[in-house]
């Protein structure tokens, strides 16, 4: 059992700094791994990336251009024609392949990924969790996906019926900084699989991490060209990207999403969009409160809270709820946070400026209009400059912007309810739709409720990661939370074109035999009333 799922200990000292590792920044990004990462990078001026638990510069980067998107999808446009002609089952084996190489060579971007996003390295190895699973799945299903599949005819035995495949093209991905592995290489496996080739616009403070896996892949025999990164300002490069894909995979904000909707649709080319969320947790008055304090903590303040999916909204039974805040705020408060490049922490720090800002604003805001701190509210530049104690807050209302608004951050409010009817409502009480958890030790009452919430996934006795981690099942957003799915069948068929060829054999779709249009109509409506009888689909 980690730290993290521990019961609070006593004895500790609370919030304290976790030890640090012997490795630097320095140490990990090395002007040799730079040079070798950004070599595919397609850019003719020069940026920079910083990491969130110093603010240091981690690297100087290329920085692409317009011209520079253009020349990307120029050469992933030639070497996709080369990759689809490619069988299938070779290009999931590349995908096999990366598995096993992103696990024995974990360590190297778990460095990155903390030195990159500020997390602690248990939520960084959720990531290489997550991108493994996405890569054994993809690697093991694809074929049977992607396979021609017969379907009925328009008349059975006359009509031969094959459904394919074919791949879209160019693959335009916009990728998020909140996890940098499995929201860019993740999503792009089964691009990837289908025969696609993929442009993909990393967020520059977090690019290193996508770097590496690009270069994974690579290594796992994908080839190099099939394989574009774009570096630069997201309002620069972010439209350059939507300009020229044949499909776009973009995971971030809402109003950045309809940005790029917009742009989708004016060229009629296909989107996914991953988008906000102000995710709910119902515990329930027969839940067990211990595991569903410990099950908080990891869903509200995973990654700092900077995951789509985490939870912000905590809705608990007023007959247990006391009991369950003290559960809560006890474990909370033991939370150690730290920026180690080792395993140890329980959090790790916010991304940057923005988001210490937000989360700020937030909570000093439901203060001052008379919500509760029952537990942190503070920065902590003690430990690094975007640090801030997870928090929980009680006695939040409408006015305040942390009751509606997503913050992205360490922060959760805490609401009671009396009903089971008055928790869904309150759930379903806002635009988003992305993810939920259900807190109760009756499972099957667990689905039901489930089942009524209006969010993309829903978690029974978990906060995310068992929706998550089923990669069997699709993934994604409900109203303002996003369209698409990732994962499954979903996840893969989006990028891919449907086309269906149907072969007429022996008689036409027509007047044949003799027969004037009056009888050939007299003859297809029995024909019809047949197909009924016998149950054709």
């Amino acid at each position: 059992m980690t730290d993290a799922q521990a019961p609070a200990k006593t004895g500790t000292n609370p919030l304290a700094p976790a030890p640090e590792g012997a490795r630097t920044a320095a140490d990990v990004v090395t002007p040799e791994l730079v040079a070798q990462l950004t070599k595919g990078v397609t850019g003719s001026g020069r940026t920079a990336n910083h990491t969130p638990f110093t603010g240091e510069k981690l690297a100087d980067l290329p920085e692409s251009t317009p011209e520079d998107v253009e020349k990307a999808f120029a050469a992933a446009r030639t070497a996709q024609a080369v990759w689809e002609q490619t069988p299938v089952r070779q290009r999931a084996a590349v995908l096999l392949r990366f598995h096993d190489l992103i696990l024995e060579r974990q360590a190297e971007v778990l460095d990155l990924i903390q030195l990159e996003t500020g997390k602690a390295r248990l939520h960084a190895h959720e990531e290489v969790q997550a991108v493994a699973v996405a890569a054994r799945h993809y690697g093991r299903k694809a074929p049977a996906y992607l396979r021609p599949k017969r379907h009925t005819g328009a008349v059975p035995t006359l009509t031969k019926v094959t459904e394919l495949r074919h791949p879209r093209g160019v693959v335009g991905q916009i990728a998020p900084w909140n996890y940098p592995l499995e929201l860019s290489v993740g999503d792009a496996l089964p691009a990837f699989v289908a025969g696609n080739a993929v442009v993909m616009k990393p967020d520059t403070e977090t690019c290193l991490t996508a770097l590496w896996a690009r270069d994974l892949l690579v290594e796992a025999g994908l080839p190099a060209e099939v394989f574009q990164v774009v570096l630069g300002d997201g309002p620069v490069v972010g439209p350059e990207v939507v300009r020229h894909a044949d499909y776009v995979s973009f995971t971030g904000s809402t109003r950045t999403g309809r940005e790029v909707a917009q742009g989708a649709a004016a060229r009629l080319v296909g989107v996914s969009l991953e988008l906000g969320g102000k995710n709910a947790m119902l515990v329930l008055e027969d839940a067990d409160i211990e595991k569903a304090a410990a099950g908080a903590v990891r869903a509200c303040f995973s990654s700092a809270g900077q995951l789509c999916i985490s939870i912000e909204r905590l809705y608990v039974h007023e007959s247990i709820a006391d009991a369950f805040l003290e559960r809560f705020a006890a474990r909370t408060k033991a939370m150690r946070l730290g920026k180690s490049l080792a395993y140890g922490a329980d959090m790790g720090s916010l991304v940057g400026e923005r988001q210490l800002e937000t989360v700020t604003r937030h909570v000093e805001e439901a203060v001052e209009k008379g919500a509760r701190l029952v537990a942190g509210g503070v920065a902590r530049p003690d430990i690094g400059p975007y640090f801030f104690e997870p928090t929980i807050l009680d006695g939040v209302t409408e006015p305040m912007a942390v009751c509606a608004e997503e913050t992205f951050g360490p922060v959760v409010s805490i609401y009671r309810f009396k009903t089971e009817d008055e928790a869904v409502a309150l759930a379903n009480s806002t635009p988003y739709g992305l993810n939920s958890s259900v807190w109760t030790k009756d499972g099957k009452r667990g689905r039901k409720i489930a089942s009524r919430v209006r969010a993309g996934t829903v978690n029974v006795n978990e906060g995310y990661a068992s929706a998550y981690g089923s990669v069997q099942s699709p993934m994604g957003g409900m109203k303002d939370s996003g369209l698409g799915r990732r994962h499954g069948s979903e996840g893969i068929l989006k990028y891919t074109e449907a086309q269906t060829v149907a072969q007429q054999r022996l008689l036409p779709m027509g007047p044949s035999l003799g027969m004037d249009d009056e009888k050939y109509a007299q003859f297809m409506s029995r024909s019809l009333r047949l197909m009924k009888a016998f149950r054709f689909k």
